[in-house]
Formats: C-alpha cells, structure tokens, sequence
C-alpha cells in the first residue's frame, strides 16, 4: 500500500476517547501514530488491535464485529478483536496489538503490545507423523494450522506442482494482467517451511495410498509414512477432445506454470479467444484484454454465469467486459483449432493466437478410490471432514462434505483454506463441524463482486440497487429460505448476510456422527 500524509479515519486514539464512545462488543476505528487501530471494549476490558487485513491490508473498521470478531469486507478473513489472532482464512498473520489505559473516564491507546501471544499447548495424543497430498489452498492452509495449534510431529507436504504453494487467485487477476510481480504471488517463502519443519515436497506425484500400511507411495518409488493423512489433492481442468485442442497454443489456467506459460504466449499475440465463459476464465480475459490483446469469449450460454447468478448479475459482468472491449460469442460453440483460428459449430472462424480453455474442473479423486475410499463427485466426508477410512481426511475442492441435508462439493478457493484448518484442528483430535459459509469475491474490469452462500436450486432473485450503478445486493431464494446473495459496493451487507446464514448452518448441525453412523 502506498505511504501517505493523511491518517486514516477516526479519532487519534493515543489522544484518547470517551469509553462510552467505544461500542460495548463492537469496534470503534481510529489511528495512533498514523496506523490504523480498532478499540474494542467487552467485559474484560478494553483492546486494541491493528486496522488493517492483513492478507491484502483492507480497512478492517469498514467490516463487521460479532462475537468479539472482526470480519474483513474484501475477502472475509476474520481475527479476534482481543488477540488481534488471526482465525480464519484467506489471512493467515495476526494483526498487531497496542496496549490501553483508561483514566478519568477517556481510553488511551499507549505503545504496541510486542510480546508474543502465548503458544498453544500441544494436543495430548496427537499423532507422530502427519501427511498432507496436495501444496494448494488446504493443503497449505491445514499445514500452517497444525504448527499454529502446536503440532510437534514429523508433517509433509507432498505437492505435485513445481511451485510452492500461491495466491492462486491473483493468477487470473493483477498476474495475468501484469500488474502484479512474482513476488506477490507465493504464500509464504522457503524460510517460512524451513522455520515451521514443513517437509514441502514440490513435483512429488503420489502413485498410491496404502492404508494397512498407513504409507503412501510416490511415483519414483518412496514410502512416506503416516499416522494421520489429509488428501488435499483438489481439482484439475477439464479438457476438450476436439480436433486442434491438443495443439501448443492451447492453455488451460490452474497453476503457476498454467499463467507463466499463457504470459509467455501472449508475448507476441494480437489476439486470444477463451472457451468457457466461468468466473476465473472471464476474470483472464479482463486481464489479458488490459495488455492490449484482442478478446474473444466463446460459450453455450445465452448470459454467460447466468445459471449460478441470474440473468440480471449474469448480464451485469458481460457488459463490464463489453465496455472494454471484450467480443462474446454467445450460444455458441467450438468444433475445432486449426493453429490460426478456431472453428465454430456453425462455421465461423475466430482467429486466435492462444485459445485459454475453462470449462470447468474434475475432482481428483484417483488416489483416493484406488485406496477404496468412498467416492462419489469428490471424496465423500463426514461433518468433521472424516473419510470413510479411519485417520484419514479430505478437504478443498476434492471434498463432498454434508449440507443442507445433502452433501456438496465447493470449488472456492476461501473456502478450501477453511475446510484444511477445520481438518487441521480434527486430526489432532478435535471434533469440530465444518459449518462456514461458502464465499468467493471474482475481480472484472476494475470491479469487485462478493458472493456468499450456496446459489444451487435458487428460484427466487431478488436485486436491491441498481446494477447500473454499480451498487447493488442480489438475494438468492429457494421457496422463502435466503441461501445466497451476490454484492457490489456493498461489503458490509454481505458480511450481515453471511453471519445470518452462518448462524443458521450452526444451529442446523447439532450432533456430529462418528463416521461408522453417519
């Protein structure tokens, strides 16, 4: 973020303010020496912590306090309002505490707090040795929790991609676009794994799982032992059998190596056609489009997203990508590449440099039915993220896990980070229900769109705002019931919606099974 000369809103907090200003079990925002504060004030006092997210440093005053936590507006990470503890992804720093005094009635905030939380006590008979597949959102995210909750055991990390564990939504925003450099784009760096006694094994492909044997076996032949495993193996890209689509200037966009190699393409391209019109594939052609490329999006659709958002949202996000120049062709579909152009199913040929399939993912479940895990669109788990091989956990977009009475599978990357620290805390013994709130937030020419809840089976929209303006709430309805909502310039009220439905999948779990009676 950039330096300024202008303190961020609020009163000076060192100067002190009323204690009857600060909100009993809420916020109240100010600064100290020019960095951002909250003051918080609960029945055991009065807190200060920083004001600033710090996954990608949003005004954390602008977010919702519940509970004696404050939830950021931007990407919905949430830290306590005491500790300044970071509690829930995408963030994963806490943030900085400052010390308080309360004289005559006025709350001072004196110097920051540099002594360290107290570390957690380690779990009693927690696991020797813990095998995590998988270096993406849950795998990296149930890793750091592990340590964070004071596992001491032997913990691997075995990643099929050659890069450490990324940001991986920014590869379809600021990277693609060029705005962002490389060393945004990793989690944490080599010293982060080396300081935590993270074995993080990069371009290690697991051939199979044993499970008498409780090793598993990597495809140069080694056997990694386990007394606990998390299978975070996540999803990968669909591909087209077509004619042409085997060709080299053919992409799809899932890794590192997937942006780097589309960049390296555009290098010398005029010109890019996208096959697929999903979020993260629409989100690379705003990129792309911003380095001057010309951009074609082909999809069956006749309002691309409009089964998940509606037509209206839907429609919204195409005209964003119109304004810029972005050409669609809509109910449309492609028969075949022939290395210049692609050839549509009714003849018409869109030239194409590079052609960036996105048509959606397959869970990768191999390993796990080999292993004779139970299997259905993703591997199937109990509330607490249990497979249905005793020690062994599955979380991320791998993962069907219960809801609604139902189970589902979510291919979020905020949620996939939940799901691996939710299954961090239960293979040290914990039983705790996976009940957090499915969110995204998906970037489109300068514009950001929240969205909270699970759309599926939706038969009611209704749109507060003018989408028009930029500004608006769609709420997502099956019968009565609110089950989602969609927002733009609207943070806050996202968040409000989110804590309610939140609150409703807790109430509705109630007893978690074993998962011999599940």
């Amino acid at each position: 973020m950039a330096q300024t000369d202008t303190p961020p809103p609020g009163p000076d907090l060192a100067r002190g303010v009323p204690l009857a200003s600060v909100p009993d079990g809420g916020m109240l925002a100010g600064h100290v020496d020019g960095a951002p504060v909250l003051l918080s004030r609960f029945e055991d006092g009065v807190h200060a912590v920083g004001g600033s997210c710090s996954h990608y440093g949003a005004p954390l005053g602008e977010g919702l306090a519940v509970d004696g936590e404050v939830h950021c507006p931007w990407h919905h990470a949430c830290f306590s309002l005491r500790t300044g503890a970071v509690l829930r992804a995408p963030a994963f720093a806490a943030l900085p505490r400052w010390h308080t005094e309360i004289v005559g009635g006025m709350v001072f905030v004196r110097a920051q707090d540099t002594t360290a939380l107290p570390p957690p006590s380690a779990p009693r008979g927690q696991p020797g040795r813990i095998v995590i597949i998988g270096g993406g959102a849950a795998g990296f995210a149930a890793a750091e929790r592990l340590r964070g909750l004071g596992f001491a055991g032997a913990l691997s990390v075995l990643s099929a991609d050659d890069a450490a564990p990324c940001d991986r939504p920014n590869l379809s925003k600021d990277y693609l676009a060029g705005t962002a450099s490389e060393d945004w784009i990793p989690l944490q760096g080599p010293d982060f794994y080396a300081r935590h006694a993270i074995d993080l094994r990069l371009g290690c492909d697991v051939a199979a799982i044993d499970i008498r044997a409780r090793h598993v076996l990597t495809a140069t032949g080694e056997r990694v032992a386990w007394d606990a495993l998390l299978i975070a193996t996540g999803a990968e890209p669909r591909r087209l059998s077509l004619p042409g689509f085997d060709h080299p200037k053919v992409f799809a966009l899932r890794s590192l190596a997937d942006a780097r190699a589309i960049i390296a393409a555009c290098a010398d391209a005029s010109s890019v056609a996208f096959i697929g019109a999903g979020f993260i594939g629409l989100e690379a052609a705003g990129a792309l489009r911003t380095r001057g490329l010309e951009v074609h999006v082909i999809a069956p659709e006749a309002v691309p997203m409009g089964r998940a958002l509606g037509p209206v949202v839907g429609g919204f996000i195409v005209g964003l990508h119109r304004e810029q120049g972005v050409v669609f062709h809509l109910r449309a579909g492609a028969k075949a590449f022939d290395g210049r152009a692609i050839i549509l199913e009714d003849g018409r040929r869109i030239h194409a440099d590079v052609v960036v399939v996105g048509v959606g993912v397959s869970p990768r479940t191999r390993l796990a039915a080999d292993a004779g895990i139970n299997v259905k669109d993703g591997i199937v788990v109990d509330a607490c993220l249990r497979t249905s091989v005793a020690g062994i956990h599955a979380a991320g977009d791998v993962a069907r896990y219960p809801h609604g009475g139902g189970h589902i599978r979510v291919e979020h990357w905020v949620h996939a980070q939940r799901q691996g620290q939710v299954a961090a805390t239960n293979m040290l013994g914990g039983m705790h229900a996976f009940t957090d709130v499915p969110f995204f937030w998906t970037h489109h020419q300068g514009v950001d769109l929240r969205f909270t809840g699970v759309a599926q089976g939706w038969d009611g929209i209704r749109i507060d705002g003018e989408p028009a303006r930029r500004n608006f709430t769609a709420r997502y309805y099956r019968g009565d019931e609110l089950i989602a909502a969609a927002s733009v310039g609207r943070d806050l009220e996202n968040l409000t919606i989110e804590a309610g439905l939140r609150r409703r999948e807790h109430a509705g779990r109630g007893h978690v099974a074993h998962p011999e009676s599940a």
